[in-house]
């Protein structure tokens, strides 16, 4: 099975790397770092980069496809050729699949009309704004279109991903082999949970956390 991770500069990290480290477990699985051009992608801290082996024309026709968010999202969702290849791999693609405002590039290519999808929550707006449905869920699914909130929320939807695959058994196993059992010292993952002046700095600060 091969699955195709979008690279871009200035994405989100774990938007990437939480995915990889589930689906990379799935039996046959062959997991590429795609990009535009290829080589090293600084994330949004910049002081990590991942590296992008394969170009886009390299992957064409993915299993699976999972595009990540980050502040970098906006110049990836207006490259020509990033959209003609999610189009054309979410033609062919078993599942095609996206991290926080990663759903904002499938939107743009048009893959997400009328499709109920998620993204971060400060997110959704532009989500709806694009074409799509926006669910304030950690994890969406509609048909083949698998869509995650915000970074963390990649490794829920690699799990629920993996255990269409392989079953409900041989996800737990992967969570448990990863140790994933969330334990957060705040109540404060959620605008539902979180206090209101914590929801509204973030707001305040929405243009710089997710453009950058």
């Amino acid at each position: 099975m091969q699955i195709a991770i979008l690279l871009y500069e200035r994405l989100t990290a774990l938007d990437a790397v939480g995915p990889y480290e589930v689906l990379g477990r799935l039996p046959g699985a062959d997991v590429r770092f795609v990009a535009a051009e290829p080589g090293p992608k600084r994330t949004d801290q910049g002081s990590l980069a991942l590296i992008a082996d394969n170009s886009l024309t390299d992957v064409p026709e993915p299993d699976v496809l999972v595009v990540p968010g980050g502040p970098g999202e906006g110049a990836a969702r207006t490259d020509e050729r990033v959209l003609d290849w999610v189009r054309a791999a979410h033609a062919t693609s078993q599942w095609t699949t996206s991290v926080c405002t990663g759903s904002l590039i499938l939107a743009a290519a048009g893959v997400l009309d009328g499709v109920c999808a998620t993204s971060h929550w400060l997110a959704l707006d532009e989500l709806e704004r694009l074409g799509a449905e926006p669910v304030s869920e950690r994890v969406v699914v509609d048909g083949k279109i698998v869509t995650a909130a915000g970074v963390s929320s990649g490794i829920d939807m690699a799990l629920t991903l993996a255990s269409m695959i392989e079953g409900e058994l041989f996800a737990q196993g992967i969570q448990l082999g990863i140790e994933y059992d969330p334990q957060p010292p705040f109540s404060a993952g959620s605008p539902e949970t979180a206090p209101p002046v914590v929801v509204e700095f973030l707001r305040s600060q929405s243009r710089f956390l997710l453009q950058g």
